[in-house]
């Protein structure tokens, strides 16, 4: 007898519709919207494809979006080319509990933000690029030259942004934790030296 195979999870790109995924007690994954039970590979792909979810657990309707989340991390890592090296995990258990904890989280965000729009910008340009081929216009080797020479000046100035917006936010979270030791110390009645 053959078996018909499990239909696709359809991704919902829009941010409107969020997808609810069921986690039962039994560890498995359940789609509500394509009413089948799914993989933490196929959850990978849901993130992927920039479809919206939120993680429940089954049975206390606990929202458990970042626990999902952590484990396609921890199932990636795991399986190939780690992106994360040991010292930045270890780096990352210390900030826990640390005074920087808050402030680590945002900053590692607008650092990939930061990235996400340095590669939208080299996409941008590989896609000029790749409209003039289909154009029929031949890539001589001297408009080659010319392109990765523009490569160079073009990721200059994408990573001096990026450089200069990493450390504006580091200046910004120095003088909020600055500011939050000079409010706890004066609250025990300890002033502020100039």
């Amino acid at each position: 007898m053959l078996r018909k195979p499990a239909p696709a999870i359809v991704p919902l790109r829009s941010r409107i519709q969020t997808r609810i995924i069921k986690k039962y007690p039994n560890r498995r994954l359940y789609d509500t919207a394509a009413s089948r039970y799914v993989t933490l590979a196929e959850m990978r792909q849901l993130v992927v494809d920039g479809a919206s979810f939120k993680a429940v657990d089954a049975k206390s309707g606990e929202d458990i979006t970042r626990g999902v989340l952590l484990q396609i991390i921890l199932e990636a890592e795991a399986g190939g080319a780690p992106m994360f090296t040991e010292d930045m995990l270890a780096h990352i258990i210390r900030f826990h509990g640390h005074a920087m904890q808050g402030f680590m989280g945002a900053y590692l965000e607008k650092n990939i933000q930061a990235l996400l729009e340095i590669q939208a910008q080299m996409t941008e340009r590989a896609e000029q690029l790749r409209g003039e081929l289909a154009r029929g216009q031949a890539l001589k080797p001297e408009a080659w030259v010319q392109f990765m020479g523009l490569q160079s000046p073009l990721m200059q100035g994408l990573m001096g942004k990026y450089l200069e917006q990493s450390k504006t936010l580091f200046v910004q979270m120095q003088k909020q934790m600055i500011d939050q030791a000079g409010q706890t110390l004066a609250a025990f009645g300890v002033k502020r030296s100039s």
